[in-house]
């Protein structure tokens, strides 16, 4: 199994919008990826180690698949479309992980 993580670190002045994030970026991943993503997961940060400080990553998303090249398949014809709703809900530069899950 493989997970694309998606990282969008927290700064200074940096927007999120979390509502439109789960209720209409996601879905239209959901739809364009098709069967080949098997989950996904959402997470809005919320602090850091120290209390009271900030988060370091103000969302992550995480996204599922059998395999690196069954990702790469689905997410070529639609990386534009993906990447292009980006401005819509931050302005954070995100970072992408992707990684073999072991457990």
């Amino acid at each position: 199994m493989v997970k694309v993580s998606v990282l969008y670190p927290n700064g200074a002045g940096t927007k999120f919008d979390m509502a439109y994030y789960v209720r209409k970026h996601i879905p239209m991943v959901q739809q364009l990826l098709g069967s080949s993503l098997k989950r996904v997961a959402v997470e809005q940060g919320i602090s850091g180690m120290q209390p009271g400080s900030a988060a370091t990553y103000a969302a992550m998303g995480h996204l599922l698949f059998d395999s690196l090249e069954e990702f790469q398949a689905c997410w070529a014809p639609h990386a534009q479309a993906i990447v292009g709703d980006v401005p819509n809900y931050t302005n954070s530069e995100p970072l992408i992980q992707i990684s073999e899950v072991k457990l």
